[in-house]
């Protein structure tokens, strides 16, 4: 989802970070496709080339569904590939570095490799962190001294204040349900998260998004992710205020705005091959509608000003 928000909002969001994913419109609408050429690729069943979706890009640019592709040009992007990851295998992430390049040069993509790392986010800030190599839930993983949030931060912000000892600001739970109703998103869950930094109360501040997983929503591990991805401390200290939206498992009939949707989601991943809308990956897309409200509303001068 982050690719896929970054692209279609490009003229306002200036990079993004991803853990294992593909480039834009990888699956092309298909759930088959997803599973095979955008996870597992092979020979019959390649990743698409950097060509292939930068067409995509220019085809939903040029009809107005996505910002025109000269806002990515000055962004940044942080790529992490896991070498024991076996869900996303390292073409697919190959793949995403060179669709970037199309517009990005060298020194604006920063493309990690951790030859030991699983399929996971790599933090310092859960106790509880599986092993390096593991790929289970709930997919937070430590690999020595990696700070995944962290390094990914600084690629993308620039130099940063040292991560606070603790993260001291106010984590709030909202309704995601009046930005979801207005998108007509079946897809995502209840109860949406945005850690607020102390110094960020009475506003002034930059907004990162923080997507969760599959398999990793709140609905599923709680409000682990949220509290220990790794974000919150380097948040509170940097004056960077996250957003933590919120997908759910959905197998079966949903409500869609004011029209019931059969939605096949049972991981609650965010919708990257279209089992919510053919505009899955475009400003039309439900959740990115969703999202893209939550951080308007998030613009907004806090209450009291």
């Amino acid at each position: 989802m982050a690719v896929q928000f970054h692209v279609a909002h490009s003229a306002s969001v200036d990079g993004a970070g991803v853990l294992a994913g593909g480039p834009y419109e990888c699956a092309a609408g298909s759930m088959w496709q997803a599973l095979s050429n955008c996870m597992a690729p092979s020979d019959s069943k390649p990743v698409p080339d950097a060509a292939t979706s930068a067409a995509r890009v220019a085809d939903d640019a040029a009809a107005g569904r996505i910002d025109p592709v000269a806002g990515l040009a000055a962004d940044r992007v942080w790529l992490l590939s896991g070498g024991q990851d076996r869900t996303v295998a390292r073409p697919v992430m190959d793949a995403l570095d060179a669709f970037y390049r199309r517009w990005l040069a060298a020194g604006q993509i920063a493309y990690v490799t951790v030859p030991e790392a699983g399929h996971a986010m790599l933090s310092l800030d859960d106790p509880q962190a599986n092993a390096c190599a593991t790929s289970e839930p709930p997919y937070i993983n430590r690999c020595e001294g990696i700070d995944a949030a962290g390094q990914l931060l600084a690629h993308l912000l620039g130099p940063r204040q040292p991560k606070a000892a603790a993260a001291s600001g106010e984590l709030l739970a909202f309704d995601q349900g009046p930005f979801t109703r207005a998108a007509g998103s079946a897809g995502m869950g209840g109860t949406g998260y945005a850690y607020i930094p102390t110094g960020c109360r009475a506003g002034g501040c930059q907004v990162h998004v923080a997507f969760h997983g599959c398999r990793q929503s709140a609905d599923q591990i709680g409000e682990r992710f949220v509290t220990t991805a790794g974000y919150n401390r380097w948040a509170e200290s940097n004056r960077l205020v996250v957003l933590y939206p919120q997908t759910t498992p959905r197998y079966g009939w949903a409500w869609s705005g004011n029209w019931p949707r059969w939605v096949f989601n049972p991981k609650a991943c965010w919708d990257w091959w279209g089992y919510e809308s053919v505009d899955y990956a475009t400003r039309n897309g439900p959740q990115i509608k969703a999202v893209k409200a939550m951080l308007e509303q998030l613009a907004q001068p806090a209450a009291g000003r």
